[in-house]
C-alpha cells in the first residue's frame, strides 16, 4: 500500500513541475512583421526545427525555494536556417532552472530574406519576461540573453540594438524595456565582415548583397557601447565553423567600453557543443557561468 501511494505522490510531485512551465506565443494578435514562410514548420534530426513563422516561448520556472529572481531569454543557434532546441535550447533551460534561475527558449521566426525579423522576436520575448516579472517570481533588472552561435549573434544583437523603452510609445509594449541585464554568447557569430564573419548567417540573415550598411549594422563588435550589457563568452580554440576572433574582438570592444565581460577559450570542444556532455573540458562552462553570475550580483 505504501508504494502505491508513494507512486501516485511522485505522479502528483511529476504533474506539478510539468505545470511550472509554460508555452506563450510571441505575437498573439500577430507579428508587426513577416517572414513570409509558407510552408508548414518542420522538426527534423531530434528536436532542431525549421521553416518557423511564428515566435513561441517555452518557459521553465525554478522551485520557489531556490528562485535567485533571475532568468534568461535563450535563443538556439542554427546559422539562421534551423534551430536546435535541444542542446542549445532546452537542455540549458533545464540546467537553469536547476540553479535557481528561470530559462526561456525562444522559437524565434526565421528571416528568409527579412533580416529584422529575428531580433523583434527576441526583443519582444524580453518585453514579455519584463511584464510578466512579478509573476513568474523574476527580478525585472536580472533578465539576461543567451544565445549559441547563430543565436549568439541574434542575442548580441539585441545587446547592441536594444531600446530602454519608449515612454511617448502609442504602443504599450513598446514602453517596456527591451534591454538585457547581461548576455551569455556561446561560440557567438559576431561580425558580418568577410575577414573571419561566419558567411553562411550572413546570408541567410541579410541576403546575398554587399550592402556595407546592412553589414556595418549587424557586425555587432562595432556596435559596443558603455550600455551594452555585461557579457560573459564562451568557445573553443578549435572551432572551425566560427572563427574564435569573433569573440575576442567584442571582448575587446567591451573592454574598450568598460563594459564587464568574462570570457573562457577552451581548448577543445569545436563548434556547437552547448551543454552536451562530452567529456572535455569546455563541458565546465555553466558552472564557470554560475560562478560569474555570483560574481555579478546576479545570483546569491
Amino acid at each position: 500500500m505504501k508504494e502505491i501511494t508513494l507512486f501516485f505522490i511522485l505522479i502528483f510531485m511529476t504533474t506539478i513541475a510539468i505545470a511550472q512551465d509554460k508555452t506563450l506565443k510571441v505575437w498573439p494578435k500577430g507579428a508587426p512583421t513577416s517572414n513570409e514562410m509558407t510552408q508548414p514548420e518542420e522538426k527534423y534530426d531530434g528536436v532542431r526545427v525549421r521553416n518557423v513563422s511564428e515566435a513561441e516561448m517555452y518557459v521553465y520556472l525554478p522551485d520557489e525555494k531556490i528562485n535567485s529572481g533571475a532568468a534568461v531569454v535563450i535563443c538556439p543557434g542554427g546559422g539562421y536556417w534551423i534551430e536546435a532546441m535541444d542542446h542549445e535550447g532546452y537542455d540549458i533551460a533545464k540546467w537553469l532552472k536547476s540553479k535557481g534561475i528561470a530559462g526561456i527558449v525562444l522559437k524565434y521566426r526565421l528571416p528568409y530574406g527579412h533580416h529584422e525579423v529575428p531580433a523583434d522576436d527576441a526583443k519582444q520575448a524580453i518585453r514579455i519576461v519584463r511584464k510578466n516579472a512579478k509573476e513568474w517570481g523574476i527580478n525585472p533588472d536580472k533578465i539576461g540573453i543567451a544565445g549559441s552561435s547563430a543565436g549568439g549573434h541574434l542575442a548580441s544583437t539585441v545587446g547592441t540594438h536594444f531600446d530602454e523603452g519608449i515612454p511617448e510609445s502609442n504602443d504599450p509594449w513598446k514602453r517596456i524595456s527591451c534591454r538585457p541585464d547581461f548576455m551569455l554568447l556561446l561560440y557567438p557569430v559576431i561580425t558580418f565582415k568577410e575577414e573571419f564573419g561566419h558567411m553562411g548567417s550572413r546570408k541567410n540573415l541579410i541576403g546575398l548583397v554587399n550592402d556595407w550598411k546592412l553589414v556595418k549594422y549587424y557586425s555587432n563588435e562595432l556596435q559596443v557601447t558603455p550600455r551594452t550589457p555585461p557579457t560573459f563568452l564562451v568557445l573553443a580554440d578549435n572551432d572551425k565553423s566560427v572563427p574564435p576572433r569573433n569573440s575576442v574582438e567584442f571582448y575587446l570592444q567591451l573592454k574598450k567600453n568598460n563594459v564587464p565581460a568574462e570570457m573562457h577559450i577552451f581548448a577543445e570542444g569545436g563548434h556547437g557543443f552547448g551543454i552536451r556532455k562530452n567529456n572535455l573540458p569546455a563541458d565546465n562552462w555553466p558552472n564557470l557561468f554560475y560562478d560569474w553570475l555570483k560574481a555579478m550580483k546576479i545570483v546569491e
